[in-house]
């Protein structure tokens, strides 16, 4: 029986010839992510245990991202915690550069590895051919602790995707189309793997956006076959070698297959309070906002950040609203500089941050109040994501954000 990619991945990770979906595999991981989300959680459990050790301090890496700079006094101590921790025990450590998934994509994921990474949108490692998945601090430590843990083998749906998509519509519409399609709940545990001729007209940047939100369909992870738009990137950003490169049996056995005509998609708007709660961007129009929000691990790169200045260039925010731009990452921060692009949106009006997760976690810049309306390219819209309980956040591209930013109310950039 032919295996698909996350089979062979998990397979390669367990040091078995195959596995198949419902096999339990223990598996040795070859990279462990966490942020300051979490992190002083598990160094809280880590110094409780009797034999405390760190299997491979290589493959850790800790990211301050959620809260830079740090907002509060208690934010402070937790970040100390962990920064001490990486300190005194030699952790890669990273803070002020962004957030966590950009960085990793950026600096350490290579194809064909399994990654835990305590962070639910660990999943968008797969735009590179990587398993990445989201545990919690338990999970988290025991593989910290051990090196390894355990993986029941997920079940997978297949994307084909095909053709092109059209002029003003991105990659971000497309992944909003799908989870508005199977659902929340439509890939719980399973794998979302992605292929088809469609897909080598989606650049990195989309690969990332679409493999980032599969968890908001309740994926273990997402996968894409790879191609030389993703070898390209690995040169360009490191020159890293892959650990494998895996694409699917003929003879895979899938739960599902979906075909995809990417012409077909339109601009999509998630409205509160769920991801999946998805209409054509035309049905949100006229909806009056009070923030709008460009960044995020979803879509905060440097190409996300072209489209957006591209439709703010030469023209002003309305003075009812607040546009937050915030680069993912520093090199992305510089390359916009170098780019002027900061300057377009400042000119523009806009609020440019430093790389952070920001207005998407919620907790720090950008904080919206009660009844007040947000457009974002964040990952959630949950009732109380970006703030107060009684606010609602709606979810678009960076080019419907930033078009809304300048009218005032949700509207494409055809408008």
């Amino acid at each position: 029986m032919g295996m698909t990619i996350a089979e062979k991945i998990i397979a390669l990770a367990a040091g078995k010839p195959e596995t198949h979906a419902g096999d339990i595999e223990t598996v040795t991981l070859d990279r462990l992510m966490s942020n300051d989300g979490t992190t002083h959680l598990t160094i809280d459990m880590y110094n409780k245990l009797k034999n405390p050790h760190i299997a491979d301090i290589d493959k850790l890496v800790w990211i301050v991202d959620h809260n830079v700079p740090a907002d509060s006094v208690k934010t402070a101590a937790s970040q100390k915690k962990m920064r001490d921790f990486a300190k005194e025990h030699g952790i890669k450590f990273y803070e002020g550069e962004g957030v966590c998934h950009q960085i990793m994509m950026e600096k350490h994921v290579r194809p064909g590895e399994l990654i835990f990474g305590a962070d639910s949108h660990t999943c968008a490692y797969g735009a590179l051919g990587a398993f990445g998945t989201g545990v919690g601090c338990t999970d988290y430590l025991y593989a910290m602790v051990t090196g390894t843990s355990w993986v029941m083998v997920p079940e997978t749906l297949r994307f084909n995707l095909h053709g092109k998509l059209r002029d003003g519509v991105y990659a971000r519409d497309l992944i909003l189309t799908i989870i508005g399609r199977i659902g929340a709940n439509g890939a719980n545990y399973k794998a979302m793997e992605f292929g088809g001729d469609g897909l080598h007209s989606i650049d990195m940047a989309g690969r990332i956006s679409i493999c980032n939100l599969c968890v908001e369909a309740g994926a273990k992870t997402g996968l894409m076959e790879l191609d030389e738009i993703a070898f390209d990137y690995l040169k360009e950003h490191g020159d890293r070698q892959p650990k494998a490169v895996f694409a699917p049996d003929a003879d895979a056995v899938y739960e599902q297959v979906y075909d995809i005509d990417l012409a077909e998609i339109e601009p999509i708007v998630a409205k509160p309070h769920f991801v999946d709660n998805v209409v054509p961007a035309d049905e949100a129009k006229g909806v009056k906002i009070d923030e709008a929000f460009l960044g995020s691990c979803n879509n905060g790169r440097i190409e996300d950040l072209r489209v957006g200045a591209a439709i703010v260039k030469g023209r002003h925010v309305h003075g009812d609203v607040r546009f937050m731009v915030v680069p993912a990452s520093r090199d992305v921060y510089k390359q916009a500089m170098d780019e002027g692009l900061i300057d377009t949106f400042i000119e523009a009006g806009a609020i440019v941050m430093n790389p952070n997760c920001s207005v998407c976690w919620g907790a720090c810049q950008g904080v919206i109040g009660e009844g007040e309306v947000l457009i974002s390219t964040g990952t959630r819209n949950f009732k109380g994501r970006a703030g107060h309980r009684d606010s609602y956040v709606y979810l678009a591209s960076a080019a419907t954000v930033a078009a809304s930013a300048i009218a005032g109310e949700i509207v494409t950039a055809q408008d």
